[in-house]
């Protein structure tokens, strides 16, 4: 016999979605179904929750408390970046393998940075930055009409100072 509902616990469950978009149930089934939701309208909630992340791969945080979800999105770094580039949303079944060749401005990096600054490693805000600039190495894009690796060493050097919090 399975154990009692307890109605005032809190369940997380963190997702991996395409934004805007609604998943197939079947993977999300698994994930929520024992604890009580539907999945095709949880699948309709996350669509709606990242219709502002339209193409873009994102992580989707669900609270579960008394057999209600709340969604949060939570954005990775790259996906904060693809966002800054301003790309038109793509058709995922149609275009494969995008070069992300944009160009983004230091201030959007060191924005980008405050947003991820709960979920960095680093110390200080000058060693996210540098996290940013490397996921935009990954990316592909330029950061002011040059390459992040040339704007981390800038920062290691002194050249560049970022301003703490």
């Amino acid at each position: 016999m399975p154990p009692k509902f307890d109605p005032n616990e809190i369940i997380t469950v963190y997702l991996r979605v395409v934004g805007g978009e609604v998943g197939a149930t079947s993977s999300l089934a698994p994930k929520i179904g024992p604890l009580g939701l539907s999945p095709k309208k949880i699948g309709d909630d996350i669509a709606k929750a990242t219709g502002d992340w339209k193409g873009l791969r994102i992580t989707v945080k669900l609270v579960v408390q008394n057999r209600q979800a709340k969604i949060e999105v939570v954005p990775s770094a790259a996906a904060l970046i693809i966002k800054a580039l301003k790309e038109p949303p793509r058709d995922r079944k149609k275009v494969k393998n995008i070069k992300h060749s944009g160009n983004i401005t230091m201030e959007q990096v060191i924005e980008i940075a405050k947003t991820m600054r709960p979920r960095s490693m680093s110390r200080y805000l000058s060693g996210t930055v540098r996290e940013i600039l490397g996921t935009c190495q990954s990316v592909g894009c330029t950061v002011d009409g040059s390459h992040p690796h040339d704007k981390i060493d800038e920062i290691k050097s002194g050249a560049i100072t970022i301003p703490e919090e």
